[in-house]
C-alpha cells in the first residue's frame, strides 16, 4: 500500500469515527449544560467551594468566577513546583526555578501547556499528577463553560443572565471530561501506553551503555491531554515518545480525541439555540478548513525535491517511522488547528511551506474545530463578523440567530479578533529587536525568525507546541511567554462574555424574508472567506518573512 493511500484511509477512518460520535456526544453535552439536576458528587464539590449552583450570573460575575478560579490555579501550581524538592514522590528532582515555575503555571492554567523543560527530568509524580493533570481537566472545563455562556447569550432573551460558572465548570469536568478520559486512558493502555508510578530505572541500550527512564501515570494524563486540547506531554518528546504514543493505532486514536469535543460542540450549540442546522453550518466551515489544511500538508510533505526526498519517499526528517509522513501530517494539522499543542513530530523539520501551514493554523485562531470551548466561541465571533459584513453589502441591520448586531457587539467582536495578533506580532518584534532573545535561536535567517514567531503564536493562541530549535528556557522567554499565554487566554474571554451578556439582554427578532440565512452552504462559504481574509491576512507580512520565504527559496 502506498503511503499516500494509507494516509487517505486514515483520514476516512477518522472522519467516520467523528461522525459516529458527533450526535450522541453533542446531545449529551447539551443535556449536561441545560439540566437543573445535580449529581451527588457535584453537590459535595459545591459545598466544598461554597458555591450556589442555582444562582444565575450576569457576565461580570461569570467573568469574576473564571478569573478568580484561574488565579488560584496559577498560584497553587506555582507553589507546588517551587516546593517539589520537599514533597514525597518527587523522584529526587529539585524544586523548579521561579521563572520556569511561573511559565509552567501560566501555561497549564491557560490551557496552553507550553513546556520549556524536560518533563521526565524535571517533574515528579506529585507535580505531574496532582498539578499538571488536574489543570488539564479544569482549564479545558473553563473553556467549555465560556463557550456555553456565549451560546446562552444567543439562546436567551431579555435577561443578562448566562448561567452559573461553578455549575458549568463542575459539570463539564465530572460529566464530560472525566468519563471520556477514563475510557480513553483504557484504550491507550491497551495500545501500549504506560500507566504506573515507578521510579527511575537504568536500562541497557542497543550497542552498549545505559540510559535512565522513569515511569508515570502517562495513559491517564495522555487521554485528557489530547481530549481537553491541552498538549503538555509527560516526556519531552511528547506524543513522539513510544511511552505516550506507541504505534499508528494509538496515533490515530489520539487525533480522534483531539477533534472529538470541539467538533461535537457544534451539535451542542445547534441544540441549545433550537436549530441543529445552525450547528451543521459552523461544523461545515470547520471541516472544510481542516480537510483543506490536511490535504495541503500532505502535499507539501510528500512532494519530492531532489534525490534525498525521492529515496525517502518525502520529507521524513523529524518524523517517526512508525507514523510516517501521513500520520505525522494528520497529527500536525489537528494539533495546530486546535489549541492542543501535542506533537508526534518536529514541526521545525517540516518543509518551509509545511511549517507555514502549522503556523497559519494557529493564527486563524485555532477554530477548525479549535480548542475545547475556545474553538466554538472563536468561530461564533467570526460568524458575527461575517453576518455584519453581509449586512453592509445588502444595506440591512445585521442579525444572527435572532439578535441584532449593533455597534457594541461589533466592537467587542473586533477587540476579540485584534488582541491575539497584537500580542503575537508585538512580542515577536520585541524579541527580534532586542539583542539577547535572538541568542536562543538555533537557526538564522527565515527559519530562525519562524522559531520566534511560532513561539509567540503558540503562546498567544494557547496552543503550546514548539517549532523546536528555540531555547525557550531563559528568563526572557519564560516570563514573556507566560504573560502572553495569560493575556491570550483571558483577555479574549472578557470580550466573549461581554458579548454574551449584550446578546442575552436583547429581545428575539423574528425572521423575515430579508433575513440572512445562516444555516445553509452559502453562509458557510461566507464564514470561510471571512476567516481566511480577516485573520489570515493579518499575519501575511510576518509569514512572508518566515515560512513563505523559506519555502519559496527551497
Amino acid at each position: 500500500m502506498s503511503p499516500v493511500l494509507a494516509g487517505a484511509l486514515q483520514m476516512l477512518a477518522l472522519v467516520a469515527a467523528l461522525a459516529l460520535a458527533h450526535r450522541p456526544l453533542g446531545d449529551h453535552m447539551a443535556r449536561v449544560y441545560s439540566s437543573t439536576r445535580h449529581l451527588r458528587i457535584e453537590k459535595w464539590i459545591y459545598r466544598a467551594v461554597g458555591a450556589d449552583p442555582a444562582t444565575e450570573m450576569r457576565w461580570p460575575a461569570y467573568l469574576r468566577g473564571v478569573l478568580a478560579f484561574s488565579a488560584v490555579g496559577v498560584l497553587f501550581l506555582y507553589l507546588l513546583q517551587r516546593l517539589q524538592g520537599s514533597l514525597p514522590g518527587s523522584l529526587g528532582f529539585a524544586s523548579i526555578d521561579p521563572d520556569q515555575a511561573f511559565n509552567t503555571a501560566a501555561s497549564f492554567v491557560a490551557n496552553t501547556n507550553w513546556q520549556s523543560y524536560y518533563g521526565e527530568q524535571a517533574m515528579g509524580h506529585v507535580v505531574q499528577t496532582g498539578g499538571l493533570a488536574v489543570q488539564n481537566f479544569v482549564s479545558a472545563a473553563v473553556g467549555m463553560a465560556v463557550a456555553v455562556a456565549l451560546v446562552r447569550g444567543f439562546a436567551r432573551s431579555r435577561t443578562g443572565e448566562l448561567g452559573n460558572f461553578w455549575s458549568d465548570l463542575v459539570r463539564g469536568t465530572v460529566r464530560v471530561l472525566l468519563p471520556v478520559s477514563v475510557v480513553g486512558a483504557l484504550v491507550l493502555v491497551a495500545t501500549g501506553v504506560i500507566q504506573n508510578f515507578s521510579g527511575i530505572h537504568e536500562v541497557g541500550q542497543f550497542g552498549g551503555g545505559t540510559q535512565q527512564w522513569n515511569g508515570g501515570a502517562v495513559a491517564s494524563q495522555e487521554a485528557v491531554k489530547v481530549l481537553g486540547t491541552n498538549g503538555g506531554g509527560y516526556f519531552n518528546a511528547n506524543s513522539a515518545h513510544p511511552f505516550e504514543n506507541p504505534d499508528g493505532l494509538s496515533n490515530l486514536f489520539e487525533v480522534f480525541l483531539i477533534l472529538l469535543i470541539p467538533s461535537a460542540m457544534t451539535r451542542t450549540f445547534g441544540r441549545m439555540v433550537g436549530s441543529p442546522k445552525q450547528g451543521y453550518a459552523i461544523l461545515a466551515t470547520m471541516a472544510t478548513i481542516w480537510l483543506g489544511f490536511t490535504a495541503l500538508m500532505m502535499w507539501t510533505e510528500f512532494s519530492h525535491h531532489g534525490p534525498a526526498f525521492d529515496l525517502a519517499g518525502g520529507a521524513t526528517e523529524g518524523k517517526e517511522t512508525r507514523f510516517g509522513i501521513a500520520g505525522s501530517s494528520i497529527f500536525a494539522v489537528a494539533t495546530t488547528l486546535t489549541s492542543t499543542g501535542a506533537v508526534n513530530s518536529f514541526h521545525s523539520s517540516y518543509t518551509g511551506l509545511g511549517g507555514g501551514i502549522t503556523l497559519l493554523g494557529m493564527q486563524l485562531g485555532e477554530i477548525a474545530p479549535g480548542g475545547v470551548g475556545s474553538g466554538l466561541y472563536g468561530m461564533l465571533i467570526m460568524a458575527v463578523v461575517a453576518v455584519f459584513l453581509a449586512g453592509l453589502m445588502v444595506g440591512r441591520t445585521p442579525e444572527y440567530l435572532g439578535k441584532k448586531l449593533g455597534t457594541r457587539e461589533i466592537k467587542l467582536a473586533a477587540c476579540y479578533i485584534l488582541i491575539t495578533p497584537a500580542l503575537v506580532l508585538g512580542f515577536t518584534a520585541a524579541a527580534m529587536a532586542l539583542p539577547t532573545p535572538g541568542d536562543s535561536m538555533t537557526n538564522t535567517g527565515a527559519h530562525g525568525f519562524s522559531e520566534i514567531l511560532y513561539a509567540y503564536t503558540s503562546g498567544a493562541n494557547n496552543n503550546g507546541s514548539a517549532f523546536a530549535g528555540l531555547n525557550a528556557d531563559t528568563q526572557w522567554f519564560n516570563t514573556t511567554l507566560g504573560i502572553v499565554m495569560l493575556l491570550g487566554r483571558f483577555l479574549p474571554m472578557v470580550f466573549v462574555l461581554a458579548l454574551a451578556g449584550s446578546l442575552a439582554r436583547q429581545s428575539q427578532v423574528p425572521a423575515t424574508a430579508g433575513t440572512l440565512g445562516t444555516q445553509n452552504p452559502l453562509f458557510s462559504g461566507l464564514l470561510l472567506a471571512t476567516v481566511m481574509i480577516v485573520t489570515g491576512l493579518t499575519y501575511f507580512p510576518a509569514l512572508a518573512l518566515g515560512p513563505l520565504a523559506e519555502g519559496l527559496a527551497s
